[in-house]
């Protein structure tokens, strides 16, 4: 059984808008609702897990409703961070769906996720322990201490971005979580950083530049350039 966590809980501060990013209306539905539809027609999702806030979680459930989104199984509350909220969702899987043998973590920030990225992704968390889709670096990275003048130029060819969804064996990454420290899970950065760092072996996929995350303003008119037709 396969089961995808939704991530829904951020408040898009970036953007300067009224409300999270997720929730933002594009072509009269909310971007959440672009990430269910992809989730909810893949074959490989056996059911989603949302996580997000008390006072947003009535306006998803009434767009899930709306768009027929049948594979939500549980909703879990948005933690302190984003990893924190990741174990909340890992914890309403185990309540709701424990015969689940990967998860699959994504933002739903990321309305573009292809169904051959959720397939590879899961494809590789069944061959080795996790999964995540990365893009190669296409820009000379430099590296500074003091963000004032260059300490050393990193191996571009060694130098990948990561994206989402990022898939894991469910019982060995969820155990991680339930033994680590409330400070190591707050620290995390990326999903994939502490089932990493923890022994599990993560292989990377092939990602997409089109599977982006909208975080700023012109992320929201790419997307919507996108679905337009324009690119």
């Amino acid at each position: 059984m396969n089961t995808a966590i939704i991530l829904a809980g951020g408040v898009g501060s970036r953007m300067g808008v009224d409300r999270p990013k997720q929730f933002l209306m594009v072509e009269e539905k909310p971007i959440i609702s672009y990430c269910f539809d992809i989730f909810q027609k893949h074959d490989e999702i056996d059911a989603m897990v949302v996580v997000v806030s008390k006072q947003w979680q009535e306006f998803v459930e009434e767009y899930a409703a709306k768009y027929g989104v049948s594979k939500i199984c549980g909703y879990a509350p948005a933690g302190k961070t984003r990893q924190h909220s990741i174990y909340n969702g890992l914890k309403c899987i185990a309540e709701n769906a424990p015969d689940t043998d990967i998860v699959i973590v994504h933002d739903a920030a990321r309305p573009l996720v292809s169904d051959r990225i959720i397939s590879d992704c899961i494809t590789g968390a069944t061959e080795y322990d996790g999964a995540m889709p990365v893009i190669t670096v296409k820009d000379t990275v430099y590296q500074s201490a003091d963000g004032e003048k260059i300490d050393c130029l990193l191996k571009r060819s060694e130098l990948f971005a990561g994206q989402a969804p990022e898939s894991f064996k469910f019982k060995k990454y969820y155990q991680i979580h339930n033994e680590v420290s409330d400070e190591e899970i707050g620290a995390t950065a990326g999903s994939s950083e502490i089932a990493y760092r923890h022994g599990m072996e993560i292989r990377m996929v092939k990602g997409s530049e089109r599977n982006l995350k909208i975080t700023t303003i012109e992320d929201l008119e790419t997307f919507e350039t996108i679905l337009k037709g324009g690119n």
